[in-house]
């Protein structure tokens, strides 16, 4: 019996069109709205159509909110509500980089403390502020117009936030005499929830008035470069002007502060609607900024002029498009280390506690929006490589649907003949959590040959290998019903025992 190593015929791989590429509706057009817009040189295809899908998802809830807004409107962005506590604050990338700075301070007073030194504490800026040399413009790109020069580096000033203690109000009341240190600590870390939102405010102020509305910024984008760049971040910051407004109500209600926790909890429901969608969005995001620095001259010099402005303090534009992501984690931690400071008994512990869950799961329908969108993504992708040829094809990219696990293996071919032949067809393997597809692979692109519906009818079987003579890494797959809706059997041997153990698991699961 002579084993032999063949690969199956070339065959005609032909891209499927975008009419053809499913949808994530189990509908197979949603993609043909994609055609009019070419993607940038650098951009992949397959990223550059989940991010035009999901835009539309954003121009949808924009009209659905705010309705057909006069471009004379759009202009005026400035955020109306002004701080009757708070007069002097900083931008939020200062108030992060404080509060990293004292966490140090509290950990180690030795080595630690000397790494936020002020020369540490300014090269780490320095990175917060300026673009990694990946990120700029390419040679050619730099040679062909100068950009604005930027001043020289200097120190950070970092304001200091203020406290509760120093109010006015709070020094006029006594209070600081009747209260305990503990009593303190809470009102200071209630009050920085106050005081950190209106510095948020303030950054987020700079990313809309200054960047978004920036007519010569939109002129080197298309519509749908600058809503993927900046996606929604108008509607939250306007969600940030009411939470702080409601915030500082409460506080001139009582100076001595009772609970935030009910205040938080009744802007979850918007803050939910607003940030999952944003930090969704900023893998699209990081990748457009990222383009654009590199290929488009106009798009570089618009934004270093920006940048240069007194308003940005030498912050860059990606340091404001994080603002979001680094907000809704940040009014978790403050939550909990005033949860810390409570007494058990107090009536503000249950809203308290319901508040840090909703923020909670806010962050964690975050991370599984970024999750879904690289699978969207990672099906987009597989899709425009598959070609189903005379077999009927089958939508892609549907709801629901992610890959699990791919990976080229050899199908055991027996030729009947006077001399029984072994011989061994290459063939390659995905396996998603409700479909496997069986194709050839050639060039990077798939012909797909068979697929079924997984679990149902995909069926893994031990072999014992010895006995029959065959390769120690084979298996048994059988197919209750194929696309052809006849039963299939095959007999697949893995490059390595760890691929054999990995397809086991993957197949065996019941997903």
């Amino acid at each position: 019996m002579r084993m032999e190593e063949q690969h199956a015929p070339e065959l005609s791989l032909e891209t499927n069109s975008a009419e053809d590429a499913g949808s994530l509706e189990e509908s197979s057009d949603s993609l043909s709205q994609l055609e009019d817009c070419s993607p940038p040189s650098d951009m992949s295809s397959a990223l550059w159509s989940v991010s035009k899908l999901f835009s539309s998802v954003l121009d949808d809830e924009d009209s659905d909110t705010e309705g057909a807004a006069d471009p004379a409107e759009e202009e005026t962005l400035d955020v109306s509500f002004q701080s009757k506590y708070i007069h002097v604050f900083p931008l939020y990338q200062d108030y992060c980089l404080q509060m990293v700075k004292e966490g140090l301070d509290r950990m180690n007073k030795g080595f630690v403390s000397r790494l936020i030194s002020a020369q540490y504490v300014q090269g780490l800026q320095s990175r917060l502020s300026l673009p990694c040399p990946s990120e700029t413009a390419s040679p050619q790109l730099n040679s062909a117009e100068p950009t604005p020069s930027s001043p020289p580096p200097q120190p950070i000033r970092v304001t200091p936030c203020t406290l509760w203690q120093n109010l006015d109000e709070v020094k006029a009341s006594g209070l600081l005499n009747s209260l305990t240190n503990r009593e303190i600590r809470l009102q200071e870390t209630t009050f920085e929830l106050i005081g950190s939102e209106a510095s948020y405010l303030r950054s987020l102020g700079v990313a809309v008035n200054h960047f978004y509305a920036s007519k010569a910024l939109k002129q080197t984008l298309s519509r749908m470069e600058h809503h993927i760049l900046f996606s929604n971040i108008r509607r939250v910051m306007a969600a940030s002007e009411k939470f702080l407004m409601d915030l500082e109500i409460r506080l001139g209600e009582n100076i001595l502060i009772s609970q935030v926790g009910d205040i938080v909890l009744s802007h979850c429901p918007q803050f939910h609607s607003l940030y999952v969608p944003y930090v969704t969005n900023m893998m699209y995001q990081e990748a457009l900024v990222n383009q654009l620095l590199q290929q488009n001259r106009d798009f570089l010099y618009s934004i270093k002029k920006l940048e240069s402005d007194p308003v940005c303090q030498r912050q860059s534009l990606k340091s404001f498009l994080v603002l979001p992501f680094q907000r809704i984690t940040r009014i978790r931690l403050i939550l909990e280390s005033i949860l810390k400071l409570t007494e058990p008994d107090r009536d503000s512990i249950l809203n308290l506690e319901k508040a840090i869950e909703a923020i909670h799961e806010i962050v964690t329908d975050c991370d599984k929006g970024v999750r879904k969108m690289k699978q969207i993504e990672e099906l987009v992708c597989l899709e425009m490589l598959l070609d189903f040829g005379k077999v009927k094809a089958v939508p892609l990219v549907v709801s629901g649907r992610f890959l699990v696990h791919q990976g080229p293996v050899r199908q055991l071919i027996v030729e009947a003949a006077y001399s029984p032949r072994v011989s061994f067809i290459s063939i390659y393997l995905h396996l998603f959590n409700n479909l496997l597809i069986i194709s050839t692979k050639r060039d990077q692109k798939f012909t797909v040959v068979e697929y079924a519906e997984f679990p149902t009818h995909v069926h893994l079987e031990h072999l014992k290998t010895e006995v029959l003579g065959l390769p120690p890494d084979s298996f048994l797959l059988r197919l209750s019903q194929s696309q052809t809706g006849q039963p299939t059997a095959m007999i697949l041997v893995t490059h390595t025992r760890s691929d054999k153990e990995a397809w086991v698991e993957a197949l065996s699961s019941k997903q």
